[in-house]
């Protein structure tokens, strides 16, 4: 195997320039557990352009020997024994380095720039995994170091900002030496395999964009639940809030996505255009009207799987007096021309009794029912989008029973992406990291996004301290409080899973 500086001489199609990619944090949990497995991943499968080197810097005393030991102990951990090929993983550890820096303190960054070495063929990338406070002053000593050009790419992390005001703060600092076309901040969710699936299953099949529409759609659910508690990031978490953390990036998001218009072309600022659309069509919520088109929760002890899982203020970090919400559920309105009349169910939380993110589109029932006098069930027809834990779509049809009669029950149209493409699948990063190595920034958002979005969920906020201080409690191992039900039951509808329980 022929190897020009550590990398595979094999040129990927599309490949950008020698890529020089420096991580800040590069010895933290996200760049251990997600960023040096994704880039070995695209290393493996040459993706990377010869000549391509990885720099970590961080305030650990650590030479390149003891940061690649560093490296390995947590690959074994977090990438496949199948994928861990040893002589790949070899010939990947060349290219890694470690530079001791602290990010705060601007006299250091001579050090990197002396690991930068310019041989004018390279281009850098900087993925800012820290803490977001030190955006602007890790910015301003890169420029004052001679480390950013023109070609030079941004990565930054979420969260960006607490509310509009600090996002405004930190897009207002960032764009004093990035230009907006080099920065791509981060949402792992757009890169996941079924969130572009669903681009593609709108934009690309005439049969579905015809009904995409609130004269066909009854109601769309889009749910993000997870079994875990706050684990390690109890001190972050106590801060934010399923809100903050959950629902301004990952779930607005998915709700861009299912409700945008087709764009133009599919292209970058073609598709953010469209998103940003939906986010200034969204229908306020504030003042009493948390009351009644939100949910807040926080979860409480229970015995989950035989073992007792601690009540939220209970966990490492989180203050006994939290009022933290640890799940949001809300009914938003998109005030357009297509989705006017069509509510939109969002619902994230943590310790619920099962691990799903998926999107649900219920279809309107047919307009005259037939076979109603038959005893068969009423039943409409669901297009149901699954993002993980596995990855798949299913369209819920109504078909026959065999046998006499015309008894109806609802069966899959089931897709599962895994069976139907036997090859690797991509994780969210590896696909957001060659985009960022490609310069191509379709799959992540704008400044005017998150601003747009901060500026809807800052009344919400607000609201809840006004009129909604202390969440409802649920408890651990169950799908929420109760009004999570009560709040779309009183329009007539049900959550997916109690359907699929009911059919």
């Amino acid at each position: 195997m022929n190897h020009v500086q550590g990398v595979k001489a094999t040129e990927p199609e599309g490949a950008a320039r020698p890529c020089q990619f420096v991580i800040f944090g590069g010895t933290g949990d996200l760049a251990l557990r997600k960023l040096i497995p994704a880039l070995f991943s695209l290393y493996r499968e040459s993706r990377l352009t010869p000549g391509t080197r990885l720099i970590a810097v961080s305030r650990k005393t650590l030479n390149n020997e003891a940061y690649r030991e560093l490296l390995e102990e947590r690959a074994r951990i977090h990438v496949t024994a199948s994928e861990f090929r040893p002589d790949d993983w070899e010939a990947f550890l060349r290219i890694a380095e470690h530079v001791e820096l602290d990010a705060s303190q601007p006299d250091q960054y001579t050090k990197l720039a002396a690991a930068l070495e310019d041989d004018g063929k390279s281009q850098r990338v900087f993925y800012l995994a820290t803490l977001p406070a030190l955006y602007h002053e890790v910015c301003a000593s890169l420029s004052n170091a001679g480390l950013v050009d023109s070609s030079t790419r941004l990565v930054l992390e979420k969260p960006l900002g607490s509310d509009l005001a600090s996002a405004q703060r930190v897009n207002r600092e960032v764009a004093r030496v990035f230009d907006e076309r080099q920065i791509f901040r981060i949402d792992h969710y757009l890169g996941k395999e079924p969130v572009q699936n669903l681009l593609a299953l709108r934009f690309g099949n005439s049969i579905f964009e015809p009904l995409w529409r609130a004269a066909h759609v009854d109601y769309v659910e889009i749910s993000v639940c997870e079994t875990i508690g706050v684990e390690d990031r109890g001190g972050y978490y106590d801060r934010s809030g399923a809100l903050r953390d959950m629902v301004q990036n990952h779930l607005l998001q998915l709700l861009c996505l299912t409700a945008m218009e087709p764009p133009v072309r599919f292209e970058e600022n073609a598709v953010r255009n469209e998103k940003l659309k939906v986010l200034q069509a969204l229908r306020p919520l504030e003042g009493r009207t948390v009351r009644e088109k939100t949910v807040r929760g926080q979860y409480t002890a229970s015995a989950v799987d035989g073992r007792e899982v601690p009540a939220y203020y209970f966990e490492k970090g989180v203050s006994a007096e939290s009022a933290t919400e640890t799940f949001v559920a809300l009914k938003v309105e998109v005030d357009n021309w297509r989705w006017t009349g069509t509510p939109f169910y969002l619902r994230t939380g943590k310790r619920m009794s099962k691990r799903f993110s998926e999107i649900v589109v219920h279809f309107k029932p047919v307009a005259h029912r037939i076979f109603q006098d038959t005893g068969a069930p009423h039943i409409s027809n669901r297009l149901v989008i699954q993002l993980q834990p596995d990855e798949g779509v299913e369209l819920l049809l109504n078909t026959k029973i065999p046998g006499q009669g015309m008894s109806l029950h609802p069966a899959p149209l089931d897709l599962n992406l895994a069976d139907a493409f036997r090859r690797r699948r991509w994780v969210a990063y590896e696909r957001l990291l060659m985009d960022v190595l490609r310069g191509d920034s379709t799959l992540f958002v704008r400044a005017d996004e998150i601003e747009t979005a901060w500026s809807w969920i800052d009344p919400i906020e607000a609201g809840w301290e006004a009129h909604y201080a202390h969440p409802t409690l649920y408890k651990a191992g169950s799908m929420g409080p109760d009004r999570a039900n009560e709040l779309i039951e009183r329009d007539g509808y049900q959550w997916h899973e109690a359907l699929a329980a009911d059919s």
